[in-house]
Formats: structure tokens, sequence, C-alpha cells
């Protein structure tokens, strides 16, 4: 089991919940060339008739110009990492519980799978919540590693 972890800078914004809202906001970065890996739209329970829009990766003074232009703006909170590796049964379940195990809680979190990798984004309220489950995600990796050596794989 092995894990790639990474920091993801979003980008975010307001749109209003309505067709069109979100290729309004695109456009601006398809315009800019931008390869977008990470989308994620949510409604405003608390702002009816509204929602926010994520994006990343937002890169080079030509990409932020557009984000800019479409009133993005880097976004502090939530603290989001993108996770990939190798899939296994159960893998998703043993990540989550031995984060729930230290107390940290997720913000949001998807995750996919395409052959025998996943891939997958992380939401958390902290920096240090997101370290520390990036600490977790390490020993969970050693210990397969060691285990898989002993085991002569």
């Amino acid at each position: 089991m092995s894990f790639k972890w990474d920091r993801v800078h979003v980008w975010s914004c307001e749109i209003t919940d309505q067709p069109g809202s979100v290729a309004q906001k695109l456009a601006f970065l398809a315009e800019a060339d931008t390869n977008l890996e990470y989308i994620f739209t949510k409604r405003l329970p608390h702002k009816p008739g509204y929602g926010i829009l994520y994006v990343a990766p937002v890169t080079g003074p030509v990409q932020v110009r557009a984000a800019k232009a479409a009133d993005m703006h880097e976004a502090d909170a939530p603290v989001v990492r993108r996770i990939e590796g190798d899939n296994e049964a159960g893998l998703a379940h043993h990540v989550t519980q031995k984060w729930a195990l230290a107390g940290i809680n997720l913000q949001g979190l998807t995750m996919a799978v395409m052959n025998d990798r996943f891939i997958g984004y992380a939401a958390f309220d902290t920096v240090h919540d997101a370290n520390r489950a990036a600490q977790i995600l390490a020993d969970l990796g050693l210990a397969a590693a060691a285990e898989a050596n002993q085991n002569g794989r």
C-alpha cells in the first residue's frame, strides 16, 4: 500500500444555483488553458439560490488572472489534500477509521478508483488535521511495506 499526498491550492467563488453558472465561471479558466484536476460544487443551504464552486489547480500568472476575472479567490478553507495510491478492498474504510480514531474530522471526501489505483480529495478543517492525516497515511504505508517484506512479497 503506497500513497502519494499533495497539497491542493483550491480557488473558489460563489455561484448562482441555476443552469450555466458553473460553465460561465469555468469558461474564464478554459480560455487560459487551465487543466483542472479538481472541480467541486455544492449548494449553500444557508443562502438559498446560491452555491460555491471549488477548482484546482490554478497555476501561473495567466491562470491566476483568469480565476480573478471569474471572481475566484484562493481559499484558505477547507484545507484540501490530493491522495493517490494503490487500491485494495476496504481501503477507504481503513484510512477513514484511522483518521477518526485520531480525532480528525473530515469536511469532505471524494474518492474514485480506476483499474488498481485510487485518487481522492480530502478536505480538512485545519492544516494541523491535514498534517496528522498525512502522518497516518505514511504510517499505514510503512506498515504495509514491512508486512509485504516480511511475507516475501
